[in-house]
């Protein structure tokens, strides 16, 4: 189908059978069709339209959803054989455009008229990963990493293979901001380690997260954030020996981080932790609690909703297959209770849950392979005292 074309709405509603909460699903295609990663807000046009991936056609392209009458719009037009990176796409919190990778470039594409331009191509022996735009509009930040394909058996997109040989052989990365308005490059941070998860704050243009990729545990440490006027570089959550955090993400407010981690000591409870804390290292807040999260969302300290990946330690329950919420109250992080059941694989990037709460906090987004395809769902959240903790 080319750009353009206009697909019928494909939505659906449900009862959770154990939460009871009322959940939205969006389409419905022999085909995998996924939101894009949780670090990136797909909502756009006053959240009334969603960004989402969908391999229909047999080739992975990019497509709107209108969130009032569910129709659906194919915004790109790409083949089996071109590796486009929708995934991944972000947004500009300014202008109606947004970016993805294709190829070895960087593609721009307009959200009303889907007219697309390429931005920049990487150098040869490099590769992509995410990308991002500062909260100005006018810069696009992304990591360049050196590709290591020819030596090192790697599909990292699924099942992590060669994960950790990547980590190992300290690929040369280049952190770089690509100007929208002028299309000049400046690599303003570059080292031997293989840097990815550049995530740059929703409201302070200078400021911008990246990790050090690889296994927790193997890696000199995982989160850190960048000046980009100064080029200072430095550790978020620095000084906690045998604990690991990750999958760092912006509040809304642009100024703190949140993440989930583990330790390997004994004196934590499990061994988890969820928390969040200030650009600056300052105002940081953790709690424990007993499970394992593959990834977690929050629009502020309010109220965060985690994905369950691993087998619980609840008194024996499987709770693998749940999307979790926790409420703060006070000093106090309570919960988890269950908001749905997402009966996600996680086999792959593409059905990985990666649950985000939308704009407002209302709606849960996520994407679940329940039905054998992936499909992507939004749940309605309803008051956190009236759904089912964990026995």
């Amino acid at each position: 189908m080319e750009k353009g074309h206009f697909w019928p709405s494909e939505m659906s509603t449900y009862t959770d059978s154990f939460s009871g909460a009322n959940i939205t699903k969006l389409t419905d295609y022999h085909a995998h069709s996924f939101h894009t990663y949780f670090t990136n807000d797909g909502w756009y046009e006053k959240n009334t339209k969603l960004l989402i991936g969908s391999d229909r056609g047999n080739a992975t392209n990019l497509y709107s959803v209108d969130m009032k009458t569910g129709e659906l719009t194919q915004l790109t037009n790409y083949s089996k054989e071109q590796i486009v990176g929708i995934q991944g796409t972000y947004i500009n919190p300014q202008r109606n455009e947004a970016y993805f990778t294709l190829d070895n470039s960087i593609m721009a594409i307009n959200l009303h008229s889907y007219e697309e331009r390429k931005l920049y191509s990487a150098p040869k022996g490099y590769r992509f990963s995410n990308l991002s735009a500062t909260a100005d509009g006018k810069n696009l930040c992304f990591a360049l990493g050196e590709d290591l394909s020819h030596r090192i058996n790697s599909n990292l997109s699924s099942g992590y293979v060669g994960f950790e040989e990547t980590e190992a052989a300290r690929p040369h990365c280049q952190i770089c901001v690509l100007s929208l308005e002028t299309s000049d490059l400046v690599v303003v941070h570059e080292e031997n380690r293989w840097i990815g998860h550049v995530n740059t704050s929703p409201t302070q243009s200078h400021l911008l997260t990246f990790c050090h990729e690889g296994p927790w545990d193997k890696v000199d440490h995982r989160i850190w954030a960048m000046d980009l006027i100064s080029k200072k570089v430095w550790r978020i959550r620095d000084g906690f020996p045998n604990q690991f955090a990750g999958h760092e993400y912006w509040h809304a407010d642009g100024i703190h981080i949140g993440y989930h981690g583990y330790t390997e000591s004994l004196d934590r409870k499990d061994g988890k932790f969820i928390g969040y804390v200030k650009y600056d290292n300052s105002d940081r807040h953790e709690y424990d609690f007993p499970y394992q999260n593959m990834h977690i969302h929050s629009n502020d300290s309010t109220m965060i909703v985690g994905d369950g990946q691993q087998a619980s330690a609840y008194h024996g329950e499987n709770y693998q297959d749940c999307i979790f919420l926790w409420k703060k109250n006070n000093e106090r992080m309570e919960g988890p209770r269950i908001l749905c059941k997402h009966r996600g694989s996680f086999h792959s990037q593409k059905v990985h849950v990666h649950p985000r709460f939308s704009p407002d906090g209302s709606k849960v987004l996520f994407t679940s392979d329940r039905n054998g395809y992936g499909d992507v769902y939004i749940v309605n959240v309803p008051p956190f005292e009236e759904l089912p903790g964990v026995k």
